[in-house]
């Protein structure tokens, strides 16, 4: 079973549950907000655990009988609140937690609920949670996992602690890829900084095939895209679209190729690039492009992402962004 040790980053977040079960001063209700691959389920599960231990310590023991049913996923007295569909409605609320918290814990001190997705909860069923948040019984601990939390009602997040989960060191993550997946240092240190502070998308990124296949093409199609046909373009990003990469990686990707861009251009030292192999075509392309269309690309950038959130098609999303690269690439 993990322990708080096993949590790479969060000291903050960690030392404040530590703190809150050594001095028995636990809230009823918990935000704990982090963007996806952060790492709140894993906290929220370990804290869990702990609350529920039969040693009553900081960490959970890992051998008590609370600790073996947490660490299996079967805790009596440990609730995941689980949805079917793509928001939480007020039914799940009501049914799952509402005339549940009324029934006394089956064996523990508490009875605590994991809300994941809590952000998505429609506004019905957060009305209808913060009655039981108003009014709770005092063996009930509710806790909200949200990439999100100004997604919540106001009145919500004036009745929980929040949590806010930080982005972790590049030197942190790193090392535990190299240390826990043997990924090679470069890898390791690509994956870190592209992460940008989160694990869980680190891991992912070091681990998966699919992901360096479609960096290679994202980094072929930059390298070259000044000097493509329209066509060409368009070919780059059907074959872009192949893959199963989350859309938003895409151009995360592209935004750190031009922050290499940026920081050559500016500093002309080449060990501080992020994708110090590409250095010729970084170096290149930082002496044909100027800070105003550096500006502009990255504008581009943020205005696909903006109209993929608004479920404007893939490939019209990536042309027109790629065409702004295009024009921009000979300032």
């Amino acid at each position: 079973m993990k322990k708080f040790e096993d949590v790479i980053g969060h000291e903050q977040v960690i030392e404040h549950m530590q703190m809150a079960i050594e001095k028995d001063r636990i809230s009823h209700a918990y935000i704990l907000n982090g963007e996806n691959g952060s790492g709140k389920k894993m906290l929220a599960d370990i804290f869990a655990a702990a609350l529920q231990c039969e040693e009553h310590e900081k960490n959970p023991c890992g051998k008590c009988k609370s600790c073996l049913q947490a660490g299996s996923g079967n805790h009596p007295d440990i609730i995941k609140v689980l949805h079917e569909k793509a928001s939480i409605s007020v039914e799940d609320i009501r049914t799952q937690l509402n005339a549940d918290i009324e029934i006394k814990p089956y064996s523990s001190k508490y009875k605590i609920y994991i809300v994941a997705d809590a952000d998505k909860m429609t506004e019905q069923a957060q009305n209808a949670l913060l009655k039981t948040i108003e009014e709770p019984p005092a063996y009930g601990i509710i806790m909200l996992l949200a990439t999100n939390k100004n997604k919540l009602l106001p009145t919500i997040l004036s009745r929980c602690v929040t949590l806010d989960l930080k982005p972790v060191s590049t030197e942190l993550i790193r090392d535990y890829l190299m240390k826990e997946y043997q990924v090679p240092d470069y890898n390791a240190e690509l994956s870190a900084r592209f992460s940008q502070g989160n694990l869980g998308k680190a891991v992912r990124y070091s681990t998966s095939e699919e992901f360096n296949e479609s960096k290679d093409k994202i980094l072929h199609l930059l390298k070259y895209v000044e000097s493509m046909q329209v066509y060409e373009i368009l070919e780059g990003v059907k074959q872009l679209g192949e893959h199963k990469m989350d859309i938003y990686d895409y151009i995360d990707i592209m935004m750190l190729w031009y922050r290499d861009i940026l920081l050559y251009k500016a500093s002309g030292n080449p060990n501080q690039l992020l994708f110090r192999s590409e250095y010729p075509y970084i170096k290149r392309q930082a002496e044909k492009i100027g800070y105003d269309g550096i500006e502009k690309v990255l504008r581009a950038m943020d205005k696909a992402k903006e109209r993929l959130r608004a479920n404007v098609n893939f490939d019209i999303a990536m042309e027109l962004m790629l065409l702004v690269i295009k024009e921009n690439g000979n300032d």
